[in-house]
């Protein structure tokens, strides 16, 4: 008997270590790069997290240009890559036509919706985490002038700045709120110094925090937060310390829980395709509290946002979409 009960657990371990040795995951960043400390860096802090555990390694690669994305996909594919993610809205194009190339490998999407049997589109609720940080902007801000700088100009870039108005205006209903974005291409994610230029000029005007929804551009925006001796609100990943005393918060997109559940779900033959949304309720979503910028939120800051977040869970508060509803019903 014991030795029966031996050989069950060697095959259920062979079976395991078959199954892992299946999965051969890769990761394709978007422009903005790996290490961009906000939306690419958050993937890969996923995958590394995904690898540290399992032992399982990840390919990846960082486009250059927009040409570049169906044949990093489809590179991948051809070399057994298994499941393969693509960071970003941008790759929406390259996935409809690879995809249906390569019918066995799973792929999946952040920021977008790709309807194939074989793409998870994982999107999230920008929207409900940018009004939280909007309502801790308005009330750090006692001139009641705050700001937005976004990346690229596009319906989900929008869709954060409408929320952070929203915030804002729950919080301080006379608040005002800067807005300026970067650019309408790829080239808006990379860009710091027009981040910072942006930004110098709505603290010029007044502001006294500003929020970025930004990739690489943002660093700017945090910097010059910094050199004016005010603040300044991270996105996607906690930026709380890349300039500890002038970052208010984060607003945290776990798109590193995201990556790592796609290739997770793929070792444990669990992996579904379809919408995966991802909010505050489900824990996609939230802002960062820690000891880079504690002594910024105040207790009563801290309970405002708690429960603005309380509030849009239950319902209670609905935050405008602006990339289903259209326009922002507030500027």
């Amino acid at each position: 008997m014991k030795r029966l009960f031996a050989a069950a657990a060697a095959a259920l371990l062979a079976a395991g270590s078959a199954g892992a040795a299946d999965v051969k995951p890769a990761v394709v960043y978007d422009l903005g790069g790996k290490f961009d400390k906000s939306f690419n860096e958050g993937v890969y802090d996923g995958a590394v997290k995904f690898r540290d555990e399992t032992g399982i390694d990840f390919r990846e690669f960082e486009v250059q240009t927009d040409s570049q994305r169906v044949q990093a996909l489809r590179n991948f594919a051809r070399r057994g890559q298994d499941p393969i993610i693509a960071v970003g809205f941008q790759y929406a194009s390259a996935l409809e036509k690879v995809a249906p190339e390569f019918s066995d490998t799973r792929f999946a999407i952040i920021d977008a919706v790709v309807d194939h049997p074989n793409v998870q589109s994982i999107v999230f609720r920008e929207h409900e985490g940018s009004f939280i940080v909007g309502v801790l902007a308005a009330m750090a801000a006692p001139g009641g002038k705050v700001g937005f700088v976004g990346g690229m100009d596009v319906p989900l870039i929008r869709r954060f700045a409408c929320g952070y108005v929203l915030g804002a205006r729950h919080a301080r209903p006379d608040v005002e709120v800067f807005q300026n974005m970067t650019g309408t291409t790829g080239a808006a994610w990379n860009d710091p110094v027009k981040g910072g230029e942006l930004a110098k000029s709505q603290f010029d005007r007044g502001a006294e925090v500003v929020y970025h929804a930004a990739g690489s551009t943002g660093l700017g925006v945090l910097q010059a937060a910094a050199d004016a001796g005010k603040l300044g609100i991270g996105v996607d990943s906690n930026q709380n310390h890349l300039h500890p005393g002038h970052v208010l918060t984060s607003m945290l997109k776990r798109v590193d829980v995201a990556a790592y559940d796609v290739f997770d779900s793929a070792r444990r033959d669990a992996w579904e395709s379809g919408v995966r949304v991802l909010g505050l309720a489900e824990g996609g979503i939230g802002w960062s509290l820690d000891e880079h910028n504690e002594s910024l939120v105040t207790p009563a800051m801290k309970a405002a946002a708690d429960e603005a977040a309380r509030q849009i869970i239950a319902g209670e508060i609905r935050v405008h979409d602006y990339v289903n509803e259209g326009d922002c019903p507030v500027k």
